[in-house]
């Protein structure tokens, strides 16, 4: 069996700004029990304002973090309004950004297209993307899960080349709504997930696999237990420090 590497990633969305949390944030997982663990990755993506207090902020933590950025424009340069480049990010010191979430999918018409060529530009700059992919209940309800992860997969990373990569699986229909998949649904879709990756090229016993539909304390030990899940993409959950700290600790024990 490979021994994949876990993560534990949050994804603050468009809350807690500097003076609003960010710097409370930090002084709870400095003073929590959390520590070092190679074997789990922590990475927090903040809002683009405070990247740059974020970084400053980890770079003096006790504890391991990775700042993410929750988006990235696909042009080098330009007249972009509002839009923040692959150069711009990798000059913070940006390690990681998330691609693909369904809510950029879902509100900003983001199209597989467009996606691809955000996975290609990161990959090419030495940044690691965070990949969601994942079903609606529409598609799930009509047995479309396989063909669109399929799509997504395949559309989302065509010209990537065998390069580091994160995937989070969201099942749409479960972000943000209470709402989570069964065990079995999770450990079908994740082997799904690796079979494809498989198919156009990766090595899917290779590549962690997150699942990121509605994760928290009361259910993220009992998650983590299923084949096939590395670790989580977590949404409103991971917005308290403590309650964070509580998943990635399920996350440590199962190592």
């Amino acid at each position: 069996m490979i021994n994949r590497k876990r993560y534990c990633i949050a994804n603050f969305k468009m809350n807690l700004g500097f003076q609003s949390g960010i710097m409370n944030y930090f002084s709870d997982l400095n003073n929590s029990s959390v520590r070092n663990n190679s074997s789990v990755g922590i990475i927090i993506s903040p809002p683009f304002t405070v990247l740059n207090q974020s970084i400053a902020l980890s770079e003096i933590s006790k504890i391991d973090i990775d700042i993410a950025a929750q988006n990235v424009n696909d042009n080098d340069s330009g007249a972009f309004t509002g839009e923040v480049s692959v150069r711009m990010l990798a000059d913070c010191g940006i390690g990681h950004v998330i691609v693909g979430h369904s809510e950029r999918r879902a509100y900003f018409n983001e199209s597989n297209k467009e996606i691809n060529k955000k996975n290609q530009i990161l990959i090419k700059s030495g940044i690691t993307p965070i990949f969601c992919i994942g079903e609606t209940l529409d598609q799930r309800q009509n047995n479309l899960t396989k063909i669109t992860l399929k799509e997504q997969l395949t559309k989302g990373l065509n010209g990537t080349g065998n390069k580091e990569i994160i995937i989070a699986y969201e099942p749409v229909w479960a972000i943000g709504t209470g709402k989570t998949a069964t065990s079995e649904m999770i450990i079908e879709a994740h082997q799904m997930i690796r079979n494809i990756l498989n198919d156009i090229g990766f090595d899917g016993e290779k590549i962690s696999i997150l699942y990121g539909g509605s994760v928290n304390r009361n259910n993220a030990k009992e998650l983590i237990g299923l084949e096939g899940v590395d670790g989580f993409l977590i949404g409103g959950a991971s917005l308290d420090a403590k309650h964070f700290c509580d998943i990635y600790k399920f996350i440590e024990e199962s190592v």
